[in-house]
């Protein structure tokens, strides 16, 4: 799978997941119509009981499907709400210096792709307009600079083949059922 897009950064370390999707918004199990909580308290602003776009905060000016962060994103409480959000707000890939462990296998398993790379690298990519994700051959390409990232095989074949982890189990029922046997 290849990709040519534009990003957003949110230049804030430890973005937990009650920054992503506020608890106030866990009110269902259904994965679609989180759009609009996604950083809820950073993208409104509440004047006079009135809610009003916050356009200082560029998620609000821009819309793209590459997310730059900084370090231990998706931190905090395991809620799945925050993935679902960031799919719904059209997020197909983050990238960030670090992820909590929890935050980084609902991502995958949603089919959220997620590359870690050094502060360095997401420094001299912010310097570029657009990136060139190649999937498959596991690199971001910008300018005539490369970065390989790894990543583990479930996943990956998650993300190419656009389905969830529940498709692959039942995928693999029969080889499951005979390995139980």
């Amino acid at each position: 799978m290849k990709l040519i897009s534009n990003y957003i950064f949110i230049d804030i370390d430890n973005i937990d997941t009650d920054i992503i999707i506020p608890k106030q918004f866990l009110n269902t199990l259904k994965k679609n119509g989180f759009e609009k909580c996604l950083f809820f308290d950073l993208r409104y602003i509440i004047n006079n009981n009135k809610l009003f776009l916050n356009n200082d905060f560029n998620i609000n000016r821009k819309k793209t499907k590459v997310l730059i962060s900084k370090k231990n994103f998706g931190c905090g409480s395991s809620r799945e709400h925050a993935v679902w959000a960031l799919k719904n707000f059209g997020f197909n890939i983050i990238i960030a210096e670090s992820y909590s462990d929890i935050f980084y296998d609902n991502s995958m398993k949603n089919n959220l792709f997620l590359i870690e790379l050094k502060k360095n690298q997401i420094e001299k990519i912010l310097k570029f307009d657009y990136i060139f994700f190649n999937i498959n051959k596991q690199y971001i390409k910008f300018d005539n600079f490369y970065y390989y990232f790894l990543i583990n095989k479930l996943y990956k074949n998650i993300f190419i083949n656009k389905f969830l982890i529940t498709d692959f189990i039942l995928r693999k029922k029969k080889e499951i059922i005979f390995f139980l046997k």
